[in-house]
């Protein structure tokens, strides 16, 4: 009855999901390549032939601008279009959100043991919720509370001005934009975000990396490189590019805290913050969150919660698709 997409740079993953006794339940789910194919359009085709399921709602959450029902892909050289998806599943409720909106209708979906809270407040105060993910890209949203009720909305937050700290941060901001002009929250919180930063301390403080390091970033994930090696001890480069990195994290986490005002929680999704909790726990990730001046004392009563449910924007774009139909009741997932 409802597909729901997450459509991400790397894979797409979408799933089909059934009404079942007042519930709407998990029934089906694949994962494609997404660089392996021209567009959205033919990986939905691709599921539709081998599945066959009635589809009467949709929603795919896509990292971009939503505009009258397009978006052009961030992280992909893909137009998407629910005019041409809803002629491809022949139903006229299909539907686009950004893919951090799509995580944030998500929230509304996870229970205690989906998340892990870093500071020590347990409790989940009525308010405004925000959400950063530092993954392929930056992205940011929240959820505002207006008549007793908690209304995602978007941003594109991620691609706002790097405002650095410090004189180490002063000096990363010059090295980028020597490199890139513009010099966005992305660059800097990514997992290219945080290849920059092992580059520049690199280039400027250490000097030649080893042959070993060398190799593994010029065959796997640099990203991905840095971070494993910071967390084994086996380089001092990478191991303070990622402290750097959470310091970064803390501060823009932080920072939309006071935008959103969000004192209901802020949330850290995407794909690098599961990986690297002891090191938020440990470094100053929490200090940098709460350094804001006269806002100090109102940061330190704000949870923040890192998501471990790697679901949660299939699950959002479902409970979007639910909340379009008019659906109640919980999703039941196998």
């Amino acid at each position: 009855m409802i597909l729901a997409g997450d459509i991400g740079g790397t894979n797409t993953r979408l799933a089909y999901f059934a009404q079942e006794a007042g519930a709407v339940v998990w029934k089906l789910h694949a994962k494609y390549p997404s660089k392996n194919y021209a567009n959205l359009e033919d990986i939905v085709s691709d599921f539709v032939n081998e599945y066959k399921v009635p589809i009467e709602y949709a929603a795919f959450g896509i990292a971009g601008i939503v505009i009258d029902g397009t978006v052009h892909a961030t992280n992909l050289p893909w137009n998407v279009s629910s005019k041409n998806l809803s002629a491809l599943l022949n139903s006229s409720q299909v539907h686009l959100l950004n893919d951090l909106e799509a995580n944030t209708w998500g929230l509304f979906t996870l229970g205690a043991k989906d998340c892990s809270t870093l500071n020590d407040i347990t409790e989940s105060p009525e308010g405004n919720l925000g959400l950063i993910s530092a993954g392929t890209g930056l992205g940011e949203a929240g959820a505002i509370l207006l008549n007793g009720s908690l209304q995602p909305v978007a941003s594109e937050g991620g691609h706002t001005d790097f405002a650095p700290r410090n004189d180490v941060q002063d000096s990363l901001l010059v090295y980028l934009r020597k490199q890139f002009g513009h010099v966005s929250w992305e660059r800097v919180l990514s997992g290219n975000g945080l290849f920059n930063i092992y580059c520049f301390l690199r280039d400027t403080t250490y000097g030649d990396e080893p042959a070993w390091l060398a190799g593994e970033l010029s065959t796997k994930d640099a990203g991905a490189v840095v971070t494993q090696n910071a967390l084994s001890g086996k380089s001092i480069v990478c191991s303070e590019a990622l402290d750097i990195f959470c310091e970064i994290y803390g501060a823009e986490a932080g920072n939309l805290a006071l935008k959103l005002t969000a004192k209901g929680g802020i949330f850290l999704g995407g794909g690098i913050a599961p990986r690297i909790i002891s090191k938020l726990k440990t470094s100053n990730f929490l200090q940098e969150f709460t350094n804001k001046g006269r806002m100090k004392d109102y940061l330190e009563l704000i949870p923040v919660r890192v998501i471990l449910n790697d679901n949660a924007a299939l699950l959002g774009a479902c409970k979007y698709a639910m909340h379009i139909a008019g659906l109640k009741g919980m999703i039941k997932v196998p």
